[in-house]
Formats: structure tokens, C-alpha cells, sequence
């Protein structure tokens, strides 16, 4: 499942620029010198993939230990299911329950120290631009945390944060060097394939989950028989 998240990146990499565009256009990279450009947009992204990295690492860990606990399966199941849900609910109704309402003091600090980070041209500043960029609420983030969830393992969890990551950077980039290049009409193609895609995913977690026996898709549940062996004299 970890080339999803590759996939995932590259599709919503065109979400991301809608969402985080504003935030590239605004880099303060020096334009003047393409050696520092290329170094402060490498920076920018380098800070970005640390953060999925951690919130990667720290699901997977939490996927892990729902693993111990033997509902490896049904979790996939449930995070299959969500993934669809998200994608046909009512927009109005996510928003009504939004379950980052919560953490929306916490998303205004990150925002501010953005807003900061914004104004400066340190050496750190596009490390830390990218780092707090990638808490940035998202709803394709929330989609691959998802998926990070049921990867059942923090490395691999990890890795999937990261490949989604990955998968935006080449439009980014563009995005920081181009600017506003996408028409409208694009856009709304691409946005309408996203969610296509997003259910397509959530699918093969639920196939992955109801262990079929399909090799690499949809292992058959391991079993573990204990025998042993009593001599009788």
C-alpha cells in the first residue's frame, strides 16, 4: 500500500496549491541567485516532510499497538470506510463536526509562528517555514494520516507520511517558480478526480482488511497454531 501514498502526494499536490500556494508564493527565496533559490525551496521542502515524517511516525505507532491488540483487520476495514465517508459527506456537514475544533488554538499558534517565520531570511527560516507548514490542518493530510493509521507500524507509517510528501513536491515547486499557471478549468478536473481516487483507496483497505487471500492485496489472516509435543512413558 505505501505506493498510494506516491500517488496520493502527486494527485493532491494540485489540492495542495490551492490550500498552501499562498504559503509558497509568499517564500522569501532569493531570486537573485538560483543556487540559493534552488538550497531555500529545497529547505522549504525538506521542513515539510520532517513534520509528515513525525505525524507518520506517531500514528503508526498508535496503528502498532491497536495491531497487538489483534484488530489489525477490522482497523483497516474502519479507516477504508472513514476515507470514503469523508469523500461523501455533505462539505457543510464535516464542517458542522468537525473534530479539529479542538486543537484550533493550537493550529492559530502554528499559524502565527508562520507569520513570522514568513517576515525573516535566516538560515533556519524555510526549515521552519516547511516544519510548521506541514501541521497546517488539510484534508488530504487527514486522508494519509488515515492511511499511516493502518500501515500498523511506525517506520512504515513514517514512510507513507513521507512518499505522500514526496508526491507534492514536483507541483510545488512548480507552484514557487511559475506561480498562479493552473486555468480553472483544470483545477476543477483535478478536483474532481481527487475524491476518485481517495474512495478507490479507502477500497483497498477495506479488500486489504477483510483478508481474502489475495497475495500483496489482501492477505489471508496469519493464525498462529501453538503445538507441542507430550512424550507419554
Amino acid at each position: 500500500m505505501l505506493w498510494s501514498a506516491l500517488i496520493f502526494g502527486l494527485l493532491g499536490s494540485f489540492h495542495c496549491v490551492g490550500m498552501c500556494g499562498p504559503i509558497a508564493f509568499m517564500l522569501p527565496v532569493d531570486r537573485s541567485n538560483s543556487t540559493s533559490k534552488v538550497v531555500q525551496i529545497f529547505s522549504y521542502h525538506f521542513g515539510r516532510l520532517l513534520a509528515y515524517s513525525i505525524i507518520g511516525l506517531v500514528f503508526g505507532l498508535v496503528g502498532k499497538g491497536l495491531y497487538l491488540f489483534g484488530v489489525q483487520q477490522q482497523l483497516s476495514i474502519v479507516i477504508g470506510i472513514l476515507m470514503i465517508m469523508v469523500v461523501l459527506i455533505p462539505v457543510q456537514t464535516f464542517n458542522k463536526y468537525n473534530l479539529s475544533k479542538p486543537l484550533f488554538r493550537l493550529i492559530s499558534k502554528v499559524k502565527t509562528a508562520l507569520g513570522k517565520a514568513l517576515k525573516k531570511k535566516t538560515a533556519d527560516t524555510f526549515l521552519t517555514i516547511g516544519f510548521l507548514n506541514g501541521f497546517l490542518p488539510c484534508g488530504l493530510v487527514y486522508m494519509a494520516v488515515f492511511a499511516s493509521l493502518a500501515m500498523q507500524n511506525a517506520i512504515y507509517g513514517s514512510l507513507y507520511m513521507m512518499l505522500f510528501g514526496l508526491g507534492t513536491i514536483p507541483l510545488m515547486t512548480t507552484a514557487i517558480y511559475l506561480g498562479k499557471f493552473l486555468n480553472s478549468s483544470i483545477k476543477q478536473r483535478i478536483q474532481k478526480a481527487i475524491p476518485v481516487f481517495v474512495i478507490i483507496i479507502g477500497l483497498l483497505f477495506i479488500i486489504r482488511g477483510m483478508g481474502l487471500g489475495i497475495p500483496y492485496l489482501s492477505p489471508a489472516p496469519i493464525v498462529e497454531i501453538a503445538t507441542s509435543t507430550i512424550d507419554c512413558h
